[in-house]
């Protein structure tokens, strides 16, 4: 156990650690003129529409509880609602402290007030997060169709057109590209080496998993309303989507943008997500980038649209995570005192 925490503090060190510096290099490029501007753009933003976005968020996360229920009945228990609203919240807060921590916690607060087993808790929200990921998957399909240039334009700036430059620097060195040959040589060679324990990979541990993901899917056939389920998958993406495509409206520099560069937006913004607790760094750092690449957008809005985002989101998880940790023990409480009159 001590060596199992220990890892989740390297995890979250490191991981809050690339989110700081992420900001230090958004923050290093900024002119103190354009620092000036940013703060304005703060104080002058319209946050109706960031209202607005933090309400949308909500509902997203309301229906992540309402459908975790669709998951739990198959398999014989099922959350109280306000409950399981009060799991996803605190859940999310927890994220923002260990990453994946918020799974466990979820977890933990349904076995405790709606006696829903750990191990039964825990597989349906790898469940989830695979149906999840299926849909991010379609997301990036989309995304790909309707912004093609714009995403190989932004594939050459960033990868080619440096991959390029490097290649044309080695072909002027006969050593250097002695050298870039060797190393593919060795490349190939040790892919033909590991092919075999690769295959005993893929039928042992990681075959396992495979197999859990697969059967995880297939659960979703076993639901009384299958259509529902997925509607409602559907739905919370596209709360996720409208949450940011009402920001553009609170900065005069991003009113402009439409759909199509939400999906972008969206798209790249959850990678950001992973790299650092909460996105905290990553997020806008890589929203703001694309903002400034890809967009042409101003420096001023394309650091100031992100960051208003992540922040209101921030709050929004923190304040409602913390009332949620009130809520549970003083609900469940009340409703444990009037079930044996019922």
């Amino acid at each position: 156990m001590a060596i199992k925490n220990t890892k989740s503090v390297i995890q979250f060190v490191v991981l809050l650690g690339i989110g700081i510096l992420l900001i230090w290099l958004s923050l290093t490029g900024i002119t103190p003129e354009q620092k000036v501007e940013i703060v304005v753009a703060f104080q002058t933003a319209n946050y109706f529409w960031i209202g607005v976005s933090m309400l949308i968020a909500l509902l997203s996360h309301f229906l992540r509880a309402y459908r975790w229920n669709y998951l739990l009945k198959p398999v014989g228990y099922k959350t109280d609602l306000l409950n399981a609203t009060c799991h996803v919240l605190v859940g999310y807060f927890a994220n923002y402290g260990i990453p994946r921590m918020g799974e466990v916690s979820r977890c933990t607060l349904a076995a405790k007030y709606d006696k829903v087993p750990f191990e039964v808790g825990f597989g349906t929200v790898i469940t989830e997060r695979i149906i999840d990921f299926i849909l991010f998957l379609g997301i990036f399909l989309l995304t790909l169709a309707v912004q093609f240039g714009e995403l190989i334009g932004l594939a050459n700036k960033l990868i080619f057109d440096k991959v390029l430059e490097k290649l044309s620097v080695i072909g002027e060195s006969p050593l250097k590209l002695i050298v870039l040959a060797a190393v593919f040589f060795f490349v190939i060679v040790g892919i033909f080496l590991i092919r075999k324990k690769f295959s005993a990979l893929l039928k042992g541990k990681l075959g396992g998993i495979i197999k859990g993901m697969v059967e995880g899917i297939g659960s979703v056939r076993k639901m009384k309303n299958p259509l529902q389920f997925v509607i409602l998958s559907l739905m919370i993406w596209a709360c996720y989507f409208y949450a940011l495509y009402f920001c553009f409206f609170a900065l005069p520099g991003t009113a402009h943008l439409g759909h199509k560069e939400c999906l972008t937006l969206l798209l790249f913004g959850t990678f950001g997500v992973i790299f650092s607790p909460g996105g905290l760094g990553a997020y806008p750092a890589i929203v703001g980038g694309i903002l400034l690449v890809t967009y042409n957008i101003d420096r001023v809005s394309s650091f100031a649209l992100p960051w208003l985002s992540w922040t209101s989101q921030f709050i929004l998880i923190v304040v409602l995570g913390i009332i949620s940790l009130i809520v549970l023990p003083i609900y469940n409480r009340k409703k444990d005192a009037v079930s044996p009159t019922a």
